[in-house]
């Protein structure tokens, strides 16, 4: 059977022990018991908590890390590494990657993320079936903001309270 990976974005700030590492630790733990295979950026803050999250659960892990980071490991929870050589490169193989994305709280370059895979949905130009989940509310304000714009753009996101409602849309739509 093939694998479905579900591409997770993030911050690389949240520490242990805040409640945007234990979000994305629990998210990546309920994913990996769902059977799905998680891709991230490999590295810290919210990438690390999730790998762990679903190496805890016996799940695979791809980080796909830059190369242009060049002191930068990926984390000890990763089962298999791509290396990129841009930043670019880097997003557009974790879009590529994934069956469907789950965008957790985070800053600039989350927003950047969340930006490209929702532009790409909202353009015709990626698989509809692809479900993009915020986790949590803290997207909520922008999604109201970009309808004040855009009407339609809220239905390219799917808003989910907690992981296992996330897994739950994820199943469903793959």
């Amino acid at each position: 059977m093939a694998e479905t990976v579900i591409t997770v974005f993030g911050s690389g700030r949240a520490r242990p022990g805040d409640a945007r590492f234990e979000l994305a630790r629990e998210l990546g733990q309920a994913l990996a018991g769902a059977g799905l295979t998680i891709a991230n950026g490999g590295y810290g803050g919210t990438m690390l908590a999730g790998a762990q999250g679903a190496g805890q659960a016996g799940g695979q892990v791809i980080g796909v890390t830059c190369s242009a980071f060049k002191s930068s490991k990926p984390n000890q929870y990763v089962t298999r590494e791509i290396v990129t050589a841009s930043l670019d490169e880097r997003l557009d193989t974790l879009i590529a990657l994934g069956a469907g994305y789950v965008v957790l709280p985070g800053g600039t370059g989350t927003l950047l993320e969340l930006a490209k895979v929702w532009e790409l949905r909202n353009k015709g130009f990626a698989d509809a079936r692809k479900e993009i989940i915020l986790l949590g509310g803290f997207w909520r304000p922008l999604v109201d903001l970009m309808a004040v714009d855009d009407a339609d753009s809220g239905n390219y996101v799917t808003l989910a309270d907690d992981p296992q409602a996330a897994v739950k849309l994820l199943k469903a739509a793959i």
